[in-house]
């Protein structure tokens, strides 16, 4: 069940990387921002706007059927992993620079989530020997 959970969230991941990049895409396709018809037209004659759907859909079914099955507290920590990975994505794409501060951010992330991977995994265990 573990290896399903892994693969659920690398989905997840992906679809939500996939996402906000061509959402990123999408905006600078479109520039330069007029709130106005013209623009909004603009958006639509990229295919970058088509993408940011699949992505966003993707991303959607995915996390329907992970909550379906994962605990919630893990499943929802491990969702945030997309901030870390829209950075790095982001700086190879976008060419954004890496600083200490976005750094370090992405390690407690990481770290948080870890965190309460191995609570969810103690408590699990705690579970198994009071039902027995």
């Amino acid at each position: 069940m573990k290896k399903y959970y892994l693969l659920g969230f690398i989905f997840l991941l992906f679809f939500d990387t996939f996402g906000q990049t061509s959402f990123k895409l999408t905006a600078l396709s479109a520039l330069p921002f007029e709130f106005n018809i013209d623009w909004i037209i603009r958006i639509f004659s990229h295919y970058w706007a088509y993408v940011v759907i699949l992505g966003y859909s993707g991303a959607f079914i995915t996390w329907m059927v992970l909550l379906k099955n994962a605990p919630i507290g893990p499943a929802f920590a491990a969702s945030h992993l997309q901030v870390v990975t829209v950075m790095l994505v982001s700086v190879i794409v976008f060419n954004e620079h890496l600083t200490w501060t976005r750094i370090f951010g992405a390690l407690f992330i990481i770290i948080g989530i870890i965190f309460l991977a191995l609570a969810e995994q103690r408590l699990h265990k705690k579970n198994l020997y009071t039902k027995t």
